[in-house]
């Protein structure tokens, strides 16, 4: 039977047999799995060696991925980037924010929203724009709008590697406008002000974007 762990903070383990039953898969294909570095290895007492849920909450994720059409290789290179990834409490920073929704992901929910754009390449993009974060075996995406509008694109024909470009764009010009209406209200107010006035600077943003829109849409030629 599965190893129950009672020192606080500790998570279920397993011996490798039960491991492989739980997952649904053998023990040779446990194996196989460690030795190709899809599964990180082991903790050891003396000669046994003992495996936990994100163990097994990988092993899950493999599956999964296998089943949508991914290669062991790209498994690897996928998780290689995923292990690699900012822990959600690094990119959240000081806090969430405050009106974007973070969004729980598993790795292969990722897959259903981008299919074969999930490359190692784009996920180490969204990670090293801060869309992405992990926590444990979970991804994070930092909003569930900036999730919803990307995955629309790509369903749209735009590849993903070029929205992610786009969005570092959209990004320093976000962060100019930013700095302009707090260095506005700032010159005419307290710090309360801005947090007070940010829907203001919001419908400015939007009206002169959608007015911009239409003159690119209306433009002879």
């Amino acid at each position: 039977m599965a190893k129950e762990v009672t020192q606080p903070g500790d998570k279920r383990e397993y011996r490798m047999a039960e491991l492989a039953k739980a997952a649904g898969i053998t023990v040779r294909t446990v194996r196989f799995y460690r030795e190709r570095g899809l599964i990180k290895p082991p903790r050891r007492e003396g000669r046994i060696a003992w495996y936990d849920e994100t163990h097994l909450a990988r092993l899950h994720t493999i599956a999964a991925l296998l089943d949508r059409g991914h290669t062991l290789t790209g498994i690897a290179e996928l998780s290689e980037a995923f292990d690699r990834g900012r822990d959600v409490g690094e990119l959240l920073g000081v806090g969430e924010p405050t009106e974007e929704v973070p969004v729980r992901l598993s790795a292969a929910e990722l897959a259903d929203h981008f299919a074969d754009d999930v490359t190692p390449e784009n996920l180490q993009a969204a990670l090293d724009l801060g869309y992405l974060g992990t926590d444990g075996e979970e991804i994070v995406h930092i909003s569930r709008r900036l999730l919803d509008v990307s995955a629309a694109l790509v369903r749209e024909g735009i590849p993903l590697s070029e929205v992610l470009a786009a969005a570092w764009r959209v990004r320093d010009h976000a962060e100019s406008l930013a700095d302009l209406f707090v260095d506005l209200v700032l010159a005419h107010g307290t710090d309360k002000d801005v947090q007070r006035l940010r829907p203001l600077a919001k419908s400015v943003v939007e009206a002169e974007l959608s007015m911009a829109l239409d003159r690119k849409l209306n433009a002879p030629g």
